[in-house]
């Protein structure tokens, strides 16, 4: 019996060992390195050593690319990480943290799809004894271990001094904003509105929740309200490309947000003025690496900002 006992326990250690250093999307596992375990000791946090990633939606490319650099910080630190996908569905993403919660994680990495949603689940994480991470939006009302973020307001400001500058000041514009809620959204309206109430007539603001097909058919509604309009600000690429869509051949000045692949061909070309680039392959490895040190139990700066740039043609 001591024997099969024995054998019963290096069986079991092998199979707890074979996680180490996997990358979960949804469920999905795939190695992420060699064979070789978790580091053992100087571990100060709770939890099991992995990291989930909260983010807003996978059916955006920013967030694709910055749930890509996480993904390749996470194989380079070896250590798991596992991706839930929220589908820009606040009430989904709270269900997301209450699962990772339910799997012992040591670090929650969040990308709010509403700040002030989410702010119970992330309250729950944290009276768990779950260091968090928040990357590109805050979360509101919770005093979070680290945020990583571009300066929001700076560039939206940045971006509509520059459409002042193309089509003049007083000229009629159209803002297309994002998910309601969500902190991108609040600091970019912020940076708009800081330049566009001073020089600009502002004669439409919806959203269009940062999504593509949303943003022409949005635009293409504000122009039958406001066939005169001379610039449209969108809080994102993919809403300005939407809107581009929207216009056509009219000579309306378009300026987005995030520096997409698209959005870059889209200015190179002519069709958008300018985007303001950000670096989310940046920020998800930032945040992984952040994690990792949480986890070792080193200290943390409490806001990590990322740079922005206006790239104009």
């Amino acid at each position: 019996m001591k024997k099969l006992a024995g054998i019963l326990l290096a069986v079991t250690l092998v199979f707890s060992m074979a996680g180490c250093g996997a990358v979960s999307v949804d469920g999905e596992t795939s190695k992420s390195s060699d064979d070789s375990s978790a580091s053992e000791g100087g571990s100060e946090n709770a939890g099991s050593g992995a990291v989930g990633l909260a983010i807003s939606t996978l059916n955006n490319p920013f967030f694709v690319t910055l749930s890509e650099g996480a993904q390749a910080a996470a194989k380079e630190q070896n250590i798991d990480l596992i991706v839930v996908d929220a589908g820009d569905d606040a009430a989904k993403q709270t269900n997301d943290i209450e699962d990772l919660i339910s799997r012992n994680i040591s670090v929650l990495i969040v990308n709010p799809v509403d700040s002030d949603a989410v702010a119970p689940a992330v309250k729950d994480a944290v009276a768990k004894g779950i260091k968090v991470v928040s990357v590109d939006r805050v979360v509101n009302g919770v005093d979070v271990d680290c945020a990583i973020a571009s300066d929001n307001v700076a560039g939206a400001a940045a971006a509509t001094e520059y459409l002042v500058s193309l089509i003049g000041e007083g000229a009629k514009v159209a803002e297309l904003q994002g998910v309601s809620g969500a902190s991108a959204t609040i600091d970019r309206g912020e940076g708009f509105h800081k330049v566009a109430d001073e020089k600009l007539n502002v004669v439409s603001s919806q959203t269009a929740n940062f999504n593509r097909s949303e943003g022409m058919t949005v635009m293409e509604n504000m122009l039958q309200a406001n066939a005169d309009i001379q610039g449209v600000f969108a809080h994102n690429d993919e809403m300005a490309l939407g809107a581009v869509e929207a216009i056509g051949g009219k000579e309306i000045v378009v300026v987005g947000f995030d520096a997409t692949d698209d959005a870059m061909t889209a200015v190179s070309e002519g069709r958008m003025a300018a985007t303001v680039a950000q670096k989310p392959d940046l920020m998800g490895a930032t945040a992984v690496e952040t994690a990792v040190k949480l986890i070792a139990g080193e200290t943390v700066d409490k806001e990590i900002p990322v740079e922005v740039e206006l790239v104009t043609e």
